[in-house]
């Protein structure tokens, strides 16, 4: 009978006991040529990658399961786990099995989460990834970002409201934070986060400005200009602790550590980043900004792009220095085709330096380093050569690294392979002894036969052949005919039928020297291509500045190519407050008119003196949200730096935009939608400025009719009336009772969407124009959507009465009350029945007090003569 405890074998303790320090990681357990899991990581790793799931053994709780994968397919397999939100701790052999008589020497080489993860098959190309921690200090909040695949370093402070704006921004695809603020952490920025507490000790001053100083190899962070953010600095100590927690340690591509400069970018809070759907959308079809202004060609491009769509400035010279070289690149656009055809293959050189700072480049990607090496230099003197400041500006920064690009040049094969394990990576002529080494391995026959040449010369037997077996290697063979002339210094091995056989010490040296060649062949190339990796480490920071300076070109060459593409038109950019668009356009929604549909533009105009608020009014489906949305996004654009969809454009500068734009019930917890409408229209009253733009939609619309026009009207006079601020307003609302506002308050002005009312149908014409609209046009408008005919017909009786009832000063609700009896009194009919309809009216047209006896049995004849007919 089997004992309870099945003793362990000693491969399972070693398994168990670094299991032991990575709790809640999933652990790939390096065996041979495979990664195995075990046990339950090896039921969620089987289930995750689709992998036959096995057991093996009957231990004390039955027998163990097991799942595995061959090493060399880590890239795809471990992909799949960290985007199915697991953290992977890959365990590796840390010595030869051929070097131990014991159990291999284990260990974690790396602990790879969502957030910490530097594989093409993992990221994203056109957005970051970013790590974030939260410091939740008295009365402040630090959080840092750090993009461990680019090098990019960010620390800010400030309120939670500010804190939640910064990650609904950069979105970190993973946040650290304290273990004893685990409650608190999701009731102030949701649960959509995927997030992984740190014990409290981490977050300290102390720690976080010694292990901070230690990496930038500085006495101080004053340099970096964010000594003063406390709570930012324990948040950025926090990061980097936790990289070095996660095996991460080769860090010296993160150069640098800088500071959210909130008074340089425009407020966007995360209703507003949703709401416009500027880089993702909540329907499953919609098509957001980036992806209309995305026309970049190099990955780093998109990732900034996508970074200036959710910051746009608010700084008046950078968005002209912008502007003036997009407009320079539209007019010149042979000089943008040709910086385009070097920018192209560059490739995501972001990244890649990045790699080369993480220890993970391979050759390929190396060569891949030398290419862009090679177009910067071109690029570098067409900007030189443009005769444009913004350009030459560039130039003077832009770097060729010569001398590192002509090493990869001159060490690294034309066409290496992907892995430095397959050999031949570096190039002939770097190293004697490997040069050697690849000579006897790759050249040994010529080696043989010239020594077989000169045996035959020196001892004149012309037979003489050189062979190989498996038992004693290279030897000589010489028939008996000739074997008095076999020199004494040879060794005889073994006698056949009709010759014998002999080994030199030469022939030995050989043998020893072509059979270790390859694995000798093998280190050198590792150590020279080490050095060489090593070696370029020293341009990380100039190659991190030209990747960035190159994003940047192709970005402003992305809007030279929207603006041609698009008929953008440049804006002009001011300090005044007001905005003045004419003709404007949707970008998204003019790409998605159907062919040979034209946009029908529109003229806004708000300033703080005379038109601050517009009232618009209009029917559903008439494009009041496309009007309220398109505007903002115009704004964005321009303080982008990006020429907009408008014949023309003028804008004062903007540094908030907010936006309350449709309905977004959050019932999961337990919110309706007019409490997330209030929350949303509370955060944008409390934050106003006098350079805002706020965009209104349908405000009051989740409660009852008068509790929704008063909440309206309080809104658009505290707007209005505000002490300190007059922010521009596009307020859209169904409350035709507001249109009364601008009698009383003179920066109110009441436009609405015109429409054509043709044959009871409707017809859009989606332009604003001055004056309110009376009608909603809203059963026309269930009409068009393909409501039952019986169904539009009641409402339009329904309609009737209550707009005669209201003439005659009667209320909503005697109304409502007169129709609800009709609807009893008629409840017997169908009164789509055109025989019923006749009855109804013949019963409706008698006069009961002067009808005869006689005259009433006449008239039930004739309905009984209707029915049988």
């Amino acid at each position: 009978m089997a004992k309870a405890n099945t003793k362990e074998t000693p491969l399972m303790q070693q398994y168990n006991a670094i299991k032991a320090k990575y709790p809640g990681a999933l652990l790939l357990f390096r065996v041979g040529d495979f990664y195995e899991t075990f046990g339950e990581d090896a039921v969620k790793t089987a289930q995750i990658l689709g992998i036959v799931l096995t057991k093996r053994g009957t231990g004390p709780n039955g027998a163990l399961e097991l799942a595995g994968f061959p090493h060399h397919s880590l890239e795809n397999y471990l992909s799949k786990l960290v985007r199915a939100g697991q953290r992977v701790a890959i365990c590796d052999q840390l010595e030869d099995p051929k070097m131990t008589k014991t159990i291999v020497k284990r260990g974690v080489t790396e602990l790879v989460t969502p957030g910490v993860a530097y594989s093409d098959n993992i990221l994203n190309q056109k957005s970051n990834n970013y790590l974030a921690a939260v410091y939740f200090d008295k009365g402040l909040m630090g959080v840092a970002f750090c993009d461990i695949s680019t090098g990019e370093f960010l620390v800010a402070q400030g309120s939670a409201e500010y804190v939640d704006k910064l990650l609904q921004s950069f979105k970190p695809t993973e946040i650290v934070f304290q273990k004893s603020k685990r409650m608190e952490f999701p009731q102030l920025f949701g649960d959509k986060f995927y997030t992984f507490h740190i014990d409290d000790w981490a977050f300290t001053q102390d720690y976080a400005n010694e292990i901070l100083t230690k990496h930038f190899e500085v006495n101080s962070l004053k340099g970096f200009g964010v000594d003063k953010l406390t709570a930012g600095i324990v948040a950025a100590g926090v990061v980097l602790y936790y990289l070095g927690e996660t095996e991460h340690r080769n860090l010296q591509h993160i150069t640098s550590i800088s500071r959210v400069e909130e008074e340089r970018f425009m407020w966007l809070d995360r209703f507003t980043i949703r709401n416009l759907e500027l880089v993702s959308s909540s329907n499953d079809n919609g098509v957001t900004l980036f992806e209309v202004l995305d026309e970049t060609c190099t990955p780093m491009g998109a990732r900034l792009l996508h970074k200036w769509i959710i910051m746009p400035l608010k700084e008046l010279k950078p968005i002209q220095e912008r502007l003036e070289t997009v407009d320079f690149l539209v007019k010149k656009e042979t000089l943008a085709d040709e910086l385009l055809q070097h920018i192209k293959p560059i490739g995501d050189l972001e990244r890649l330096i990045s790699k080369v700072g993480l220890q993970k480049a391979g050759p390929r990607e190396l060569l891949q380093l030398k290419r862009a090496l090679t177009h910067i230099e071109e690029i570098k003197k067409l900007a030189e050569q443009s005769k444009n400041p913004s350009l030459e500006t560039l130039a003077a920064q832009l770097n060729p690294c010569t001398s590192i690009k002509d090493k990869l040049e001159k060490e690294l094969q034309a066409d290496p392979p992907a892995l430095l394990i397959k050999g031949n990576v570096v190039a002939d002529g770097i190293d004697d002894e490997l040069d050697r080494l690849r000579k006897i391995a790759f050249g040994g026959k010529e080696f043989l036969v010239e020594i077989q040449r000169r045996e035959i010369e020196n001892t004149g037997i012309p037979s003489l052949k050189i062979s190989f077996n498996n038992v004693f290697g290279y030897y000589l063979e010489v028939t008996h005919t000739h074997k008095d002339k076999v020199p004494e210094s040879w060794i005889r091995k073994q006698t056949l039928v009709n010759a014998e056989r002999y080994i030199t010490p030469e022939l030995k040296e050989y043998e020893e020297q072509i059979l270790g060649a390859e694995e000798k062949i093998q280190a050198i190339e590792v150590r020279l291509y080490n050095e060489l990796m090593f070696q370029v480490s020293h341009f990380i920071k100039p190659i991190q500045l030209n990747a960035y300076l190159v994003a940047q070109l192709d970005v402003l060459l992305c809007f030279a190519q929207l603006a041609t593409k698009n008929y953008y038109v440049k804006p002009s950019l001011n300090n005044k407050k007001e905005i003045d668009i004419k003709g404007g356009r949707h970008p998204v929604i003019e790409k998605r008119l159907p062919v040979g549909e034209e946009y029908i533009t529109n003229d806004v105009f708000l300033d703080n003196d005379t038109q601050q608020i517009l009232m618009i009014t209009g029917p559903n489906m008439s494009g009041k949200s496309a009007i309220l949305r398109q505007t903002a996004l115009i704004v964005l654009m321009a303080q982008m730096g990006c020429f907009v969809p408008a014949k023309e454009a003028s804008i004062g500068m903007v540094d908030k935009i907010f936006t309350r734009v449709g309905a977004s019930d959050n019932l999961s917890s337990g919110e309706s939608t007019f409490m997330v409408e209030m929350n949303e229209t509370a955060s944008i009253l409390n934050n106003i400025s006098d350079r805002s733009l706020i965009l209104l939609d349908e405000i009051g619309r989740g409660t009852s009719t008068y509790d929704g026009i008063s909440i309206a009207w309080a809104i658009a006079e505290y707007l209005h009336e505000h002490p300190t601020a007059r922010p521009k307003t596009l307020f859209a609302t169904h409350y035709h009772e507001l249109n009364d506002l601008e009698n009383t308050m003179g920066r109110i002005k009441n436009y609405n969407v015109t429409i054509k009312e043709l044959q009871n149908k409707v017809i859009f014409l989606r332009k604003l124009v001055p004056g309110g609209s009376e009608h909603s046009f809203g059963i026309q408008v269930a009409k068009m959507a393909g409501m039952p005919a019986k169904l539009i017909g009641r409402a339009n009786e329904i309609l009737k009465r209550l707009e005669i009832d209201r003439t005659e000063g009667q209320s909503i609700k005697d109304s409502i009350k007169k129709v609800q009896n009709q609807a009893y009194q008629l409840q017997m009919f169908a009164i789509d029945d055109p025989v019923l309809v006749k009855i109804r009216d013949s019963l409706n047209n008698l006069d009961v007090n002067t009808l005869t006896p006689v005259e009433a049995l006449l008239k039930l004849d004739e309905i009984q003569r209707l029915i049988k007919n």
